[in-house]
């Protein structure tokens, strides 16, 4: 029986589990957070990967000289511990036992003379220059270079089967092999292998490839098998805790936001790609920053959204374009992306080298309260990104996306700072410190950000809305029953088919997620003719995970938002601490007044906000916990 074969019914488990869970009452609190909490990566990985600079033409003394660079620029000491290997690295699967072999030939050292060839002697040295060390592989048969691959630099060799390299059918005999054998800390694991080898794909059909009925259709979520995804990583968590007694690993998802993981991939992996691959180019940098940008409560300390590898040493991110290499980077770190580099460090210049190595950006990235930066200012031409960090302080960013000048306005009110107290801020690309009151004006070159700390009073005195600590709030249950389409993300030319076919058209699903101070169809937050400047918004029938740090309080004004189209629909609020009901509300239809929701949350460890509305089919309206905050 093929391992397809068994996935059926595996699928079928998944929707009937998932039949299980509603009528057991997915809103149903559960006193625990649910987003990922496997392996470790509390902070953003930080490292360097292979792929970028060498695709599959990947070898020992490339990856090593990268990983010298890293410790002779002072890099490592900042913080890039990752040394990852992607795609190019083996030459074939064994047919008798199924065990993979190395492509020994760029990697000498994996000839110990002992048997078949080991990565163990390179981890090793990579442990002991003070490094953790990843591996690449696939969910499906084939990797992705063997799909989409325009050449054979690297490819797996040998018959149909000696060639079916990935995860599919060997996901525990792989782990181990991985983990517990080679010494590997990490793993990629992308997704060509069940999304490129339909029965009536060319590389099927000329017999170079076995047929795998695809999981994954990139420009279409309706026809993607999702609870079979999950399944297969599901899978591969089970063996990454099976083989790792140590709990010391690092899972990337790397589906390209695609099968709805923009939603999901947070309770699932360390880091999940939000977008296709990243290139060289600007407006590539756009799509995948905007795939990121808007998904803040998606984002935690052991997840992180993942908006693709920096590729800055290359393109309009070279050395020619500082300016775009320091937005690019400056980006990156303020939503908590990971910093992984994927230049050939031997041969980068010092200018990109000090952009890495920039200090003051490495901290905002790596904060420990893990909260992604918020859009404070939203439009076509600037944005302002605001980012709470752990000692009470502010990053701001400053990013102007296109080709002309702006003359921007930073307020107090886009940093929750008092307006009638002073601001300080310090620049963190020239160490320049100034303040202001009320606000400031900047001119912002084309494709310039400004970053800055900046240091206030805050506005609200005694706490923290939720808006400003996405890093502590979990959408376990969003309300989101048919994933759509996120237009918000710019539409750039795919460097791999250039203008070909019909365009790139909205693809990434995550229309209607939850919102930090904007309604899930990013529209103000309004109830009952009430603005709230701070909130959450959320489709109703959701319920929202908060970590409480300490404080006693929870307050927000709730109601149904002013831009549902149903007015009819009726929705209720509940307010839970630790799984217990502590307040709730009657239920409220749009136009109603918005009412107060507040509770003593002294003492409770994980607070959640449900929302239900009886008898919505489809996605519900949505819904908005105004002014939502916990108090001192």
């Amino acid at each position: 029986m093929t391992l397809f074969r068994r996935l059926l019914p595996l699928a079928a488990l998944c929707a009937s589990t998932a039949l299980s869970a509603q009528t057991a009452d997915p809103l149903a609190p559960t006193g625990r957070w649910s987003a990922y909490q496997g392996g470790r990566a509390d902070l953003p990985p930080m490292g360097w990967n292979s792929w970028n600079a060498f695709q599959t033409e990947i070898d020992e003394e490339k990856l090593l000289g990268s990983a010298q660079r890293i410790i002779d620029t002072g890099l490592a000491k900042k913080g890039y511990s990752h040394i990852n290997i992607d795609d190019g690295w083996w030459l074939k699967r064994r047919t008798g036992d199924g065990k993979l072999i190395i492509r020994a030939d760029k990697f000498p050292s994996a000839r110990t003379g002992k048997g078949d060839p080991s990565f163990r002697p390179l981890t090793d040295r990579l442990h002991a220059m003070g490094f953790k060390a990843g591996i690449y592989s696939d969910l499906g048969r084939n990797s992705c270079s063997q799909a989409y691959s325009t050449g054979p630099a690297q490819l797996p060799e040998g018959n149909v089967a000696e060639r079916e390299v990935g995860l599919y059918g060997h996901i525990d005999q792989d782990i181990r092999l991985f983990f517990a054998d080679w010494g590997f800390d990490a793993i990629k694991v992308d997704g060509c292998g069940i999304r490129a080898f339909a029965a009536d794909e060319e590389r099927v059909t000329s017999g170079r490839f076995r047929a795998l009925t695809p999981l994954i259709d990139q420009t279409s979520i309706t026809r993607s098998n999702v609870p079979a995804v999950k399944a297969l990583f599901s899978d591969i968590n089970q063996s990454l805790v099976r083989h790792n007694a140590d709990g010391d690993y690092m899972l990337s998802l790397c589906i390209w936001g695609s099968a709805n993981v923009r939603a999901w991939g947070k309770d699932v992996g360390n880091i999940s790609r939000t977008s296709d691959d990243i290139s060289a180019h600007w407006a590539r940098m756009l799509t995948n920053y905007d795939s990121a940008v808007r998904r803040a409560f998606y984002a935690h300390p052991g997840s992180w959204n993942d908006p693709d590898m920096l590729f800055i040493g290359a393109g309009d991110f070279d050395a020619q374009h500082l300016t775009e290499a320091r937005s690019h980077f400056a980006l990156w770190a303020m939503m908590n992306a990971p910093l992984l580099i994927g230049a050939d460090l031997r041969t980068t210049p010092k200018a990109l080298i000090d952009i890495f190595g920039n200090a003051e950006l490495i901290a905002l990235n790596q904060d420990p309260a893990g909260n992604q930066a918020v859009l404070a200012f939203d439009s076509s031409e600037l944005q302002i990104l605001v980012k709470t960090l752990a000692n009470g302080e502010k990053a701001v960013a400053l990013f102007n996306r296109g080709l002309a000048p702006v003359d921007a306005v930073l307020t107090a009110d886009h940093l929750k700072f008092r307006s009638d107290r002073t601001v300080a801020l310090t620049d963190l690309w020239s160490g320049a410190r100034s303040d202001f009151t009320k606000e400031v004006k900047f001119k912002v070159a084309p494709r310039q950000t400004l970053v800055f700390r900046a240091a206030g009073e805050r506005a609200l005195a005694d706490g923290l809305y939720l808006s400003e600590q996405p890093g502590s709030v979990n959408p376990a249950v969003d309300g989101t029953v048919h994933p759509q389409p996120d237009h918000n993300v710019y539409r750039s030319i795919p460097g791999w088919r250039g203008t070909r076919g019909i365009g790139e058209r909205p693809i990434y699903a995550g229309w209607g997620g939850a919102m930090p101070d904007a309604t899930p169809y990013d529209q103000p937050l309004f109830v009952g003719g009430k603005g709230f400047a701070s909130g959450v918004g959320v489709l109703a029938n959701s319920r929202l995970e908060v970590r409480n740090k300490g404080f006693a309080g929870f307050a927000a004004s709730v109601g149904v938002d002013d831009s549902a189209l149903d007015g009819a629909q009726s929705v209720r609020f509940f307010l839970y601490g630790n799984g217990k009901l502590l307040a709730s509300t009657p239920p409220m239809r749009r136009g109603d007044a918005p009412r107060s929701l507040a509770a003593d949350v002294k003492g409770i460890d994980l607070i959640e906000l449900v929302t239900r509305a009886e008898g919505a089919k489809g996605n519900a309206v949505p819904v908005t916990w105004g002014d939502a905050a916990l108090r001192r």
